[in-house]
């Protein structure tokens, strides 16, 4: 699919009156099986993009090139709209826009630009912090400014909810919308009541991360929610997986015995392996099979 027409597709799920939960992917074969999978679309998180790259903890220590070019691997390959976690936009205002311009390039259908101080400021509580109503604006204004493709969607994310409490969320809400954003990527809003002042706030399709209220997708979609995220669980399954198979054969099992190895049938089908075959037939003068 082009950028083109996963963006597309993403706009077309905001403008829906549906709430769907996308998958976590981190590579371009997670992003492969998501879209063998029928998902809708799919989450880049910064906590995934830091296992995948660094090998290391959430600590915002990805710098924006790292993190563009894991972008760029997994749209190259990717059969459904990916939506990015941009952090704080690596910076200031300036650094937004350039967070846009690199996102953008590599293909990703979406992202969120949040309010977060980050990295984590000196001092001995390491508590989260906010920046102000105004800076959090001028981050997303820059990053509109920065969009030259207007199918692009760009969310305004905030955690005020867990930093703050609900009227502090209200502010941002309001304020946050009136930039011009696609729409509201927001962390920890657990009740419905929230949900609900929240979704009368504004009129934008939402987005929820983290404890998120304990109702179904069709009562989400009736506040405007259209994706709700239920964690980074792919990666762990995968770390779990390897861990599993290197222990077993460190231990002395044949590679014979191995179970839960995915199949010839589907390593083939998820690296389009039919296709290098073609193209080795029409460019490198091999023989049909």
């Amino acid at each position: 699919m082009t950028a083109a027409s996963v963006r597309a597709a993403l706009r077309a799920l905001l403008a829906s009156d549906q709430c769907v939960y996308p998958a976590s992917v981190f590579d371009p074969l997670s992003a492969r099986v998501a879209g063998e999978l029928g998902f809708e679309v799919a989450m880049f998180g910064g906590s995934t993009a830091a296992l995948t790259v660094l090998g290391g903890p959430d600590l915002v220590l990805l710098t924006l090139s790292e993190f563009a070019e894991q972008a760029t691997r997994m749209c190259r390959v990717a059969e459904l709209p990916i939506i990015a976690d941009a952090d704080h936009g690596y910076g200031n205002a300036l650094n937004a826009r350039r967070t846009i311009e690199e996102l953008q390039r590599a293909g990703i259908a979406g992202l969120c630009i949040e309010d977060t101080v980050l990295p984590v400021v000196y001092g001995p509580s390491g508590a989260m912090q906010l920046h102000s109503i105004a800076e959090g604006e001028a981050k997303l204004r820059a990053a509109l400014d920065a969009r030259t493709d207007p199918g692009l969607v760009i969310f305004g994310r905030t955690s005020a909810m867990s930093v703050n409490g609900l009227d502090d969320t209200l502010r941002r809400v309001e304020r946050y919308s009136q930039t011009g954003v696609d729409g509201l990527f927001l962390v920890g809003v657990n009740t419905t009541e929230a949900l609900a002042a929240i979704s009368r706030a504004c009129d934008l399709p939402l987005v929820l991360a983290g404890a998120t209220p304990p109702v179904d997708r069709a009562t989400l979609a009736r506040y405007r929610v259209r994706v709700c995220l239920q964690g980074h669980q792919t990666i762990l399954a995968a770390v779990q997986a390897m861990h599993d198979c290197m222990k077993a054969l460190r231990e002395g099992t044949a590679p014979r015995d191995l179970r839960g190895l995915a199949s010839a049938d589907l390593m083939r089908r998820l690296t389009r392996e039919g296709e290098f075959e073609q193209w080795s037939v029409d460019f490198l003068g091999r023989e049909s099979k």
